[in-house]
């Protein structure tokens, strides 16, 4: 039976394109999805909860995670440090799991740089007025903090040409039912199919018996 290997799933976006929410969507409706957890050294905010949807670690204790070489990628966004830890990533791998990275642009880069097999996914909005109102909407941030993410997109929309992928977030149900199509795209890909030589072997010889008895 054909099987299929896990890959890492990156997914990037400007702030407010709604990455996280399809992320989060994609992992309740999949059990073979999995949230790689972040750490960062950014406050919590009243809805998160730690090792759910961050590991929230001073800077003394993210930078010796950086020095110890157990950060598989990490950047600094707007004055705080994200970054994914590799023990989130390998041991979920092995089980064939889709290990789901929630991380932007520079984190994409180096993960890409890595692991050249990953699958690299970039969310749109629909228009820059709908970025706008959707961080507005967030209500988690102050204005002049909208605006350094406003900036910050039009330098992150320019990455956009390096992702293998690109997912229009402009109705929420068509671009999940396009994050599921991709998984399912990657989960046939050869390099992600186990002992895909052994089958087609397995599948020659039973042909080559088939074709002897009708001979």
């Amino acid at each position: 039976m054909i099987g299929s290997r896990g890959f890492t799933l990156v997914i990037s976006a400007p702030s407010g394109a709604g990455k996280t929410t399809l992320a989060r969507a994609l992992v309740e409706k999949h059990q073979e999805v999995e949230f790689s957890v972040s750490a960062t050294t950014r406050p919590k905010r009243a809805y998160e909860e730690g090792a759910r949807d961050y590991h929230f670690v001073d800077d003394a204790e993210f930078d010796r995670m950086v020095r110890d070489g157990e950060m598989l990628e990490w950047a600094t966004v707007h004055n705080r440090k994200y970054g994914t830890p590799r023990s989130e990533i390998e041991s979920r791998l092995k089980q064939g799991r889709v290990v789901v990275l929630d991380i932007d642009v520079q984190g994409a880069r180096q993960v890409r740089a890595a692991s050249p097999e990953a699958v690299l996914v970039f969310v749109l909005p629909p228009s820059a007025e709908e970025l706008r109102a959707r961080l507005t909407r967030r209500a988690s941030e102050e204005a002049d903090e909208r605006q350094v993410r406003l900036e910050a997109a039009r330098q992150e929309l320019r990455a956009a040409g390096e992702f293998d992928y690109i997912v229009v977030n402009d109705d929420f149900d068509r671009a999940l039912a396009t994050m599921e199509a991709i998984i399912l795209a990657e989960r046939c890909r050869t390099t992600h199919v186990t002992q895909v030589e052994k089958d087609v072997h397995a599948l020659d010889a039973e042909l080559a018996r088939l074709l002897e008895r009708n001979s």
